[in-house]
């Protein structure tokens, strides 16, 4: 049986995220609203395992960072095993497989549209930017539900745009933060960053601290 905090971590993540239509993934018209105050991001402070940058302090933002780090060296691998060889160095036994995790699906989605193997190519490139996100909530100082709202840039002889959403369990571990084990948290909307649509649904900017 599941002890009450395993409960809350589990009723937290799996808490319903707003629903917005396919299309606000699409580049759209910037919003002129006031966005309030960013969420600073620290900076990383080393390179852990599968090149991928940490050293972020044990706080929410820094939760945030480590996420965004992971899902930028796993996408921007642009490959499946590069993808594979992050959630294998950043997943704790539970958590996301090379088989499970949706950033391993994301690749797929993004080499099966360029029409391209698992290896990928030295022409395809993927740029993925952090540029909006939310804390979801916590559960204590060592249980995060980090949220980032990335653009993406996908380029083949020509560039395309979009935006992609992610969230994940983030636990605390003797020194940096790894993705939990757990059922994916719920999934978040993906939104164009920084118009009206991104801020009705609680994304924030963010800035680097």
């Amino acid at each position: 049986m599941p002890t009450d905090r395993v409960a809350v971590e589990d009723a937290l993540a799996a808490r319903p995220m707003p629903v917005v239509p396919e299309s606000a993934s699409r580049p759209g018209p910037l919003s002129d609203r006031d966005p309030g105050a960013p969420i600073l991001l620290p900076s990383a402070t080393s390179t852990g395992p599968a090149g991928v940058p940490t050293g972020f302090p044990h706080t929410p933002e820094g939760a945030l960072a480590q996420l965004a780090a992971i899902d930028r060296v796993a996408l921007q691998s642009a490959s499946l095993a590069g993808a594979r060889a992050v959630i294998s160095a950043w997943a704790m036994p539970g958590g996301p497989t090379t088989t499970s995790w949706s950033g391993v699906r994301a690749v797929v989605r993004l080499l099966d549209a360029a029409g391209l193997s698992g290896g990928g190519s030295t022409q395809f490139a993927v740029v993925l930017t952090p540029l909006m996100g939310l804390i979801k909530g916590s559960v204590g100082s060592d249980f995060v539900v980090p949220c980032i709202d990335f653009q993406l840039a996908v380029t083949l002889q020509r560039t395309a745009r979009g935006a992609v959403a992610d969230c994940q369990r983030m636990v605390w571990r003797t020194d940096r933060w790894v993705i939990g084990p757990g059922a994916e948290p719920a999934t978040p909307p993906s939104v164009w960053p920084g118009t009206d649509v991104a801020f009705s649904v609680g994304y924030r900017d963010l800035r680097h601290g």
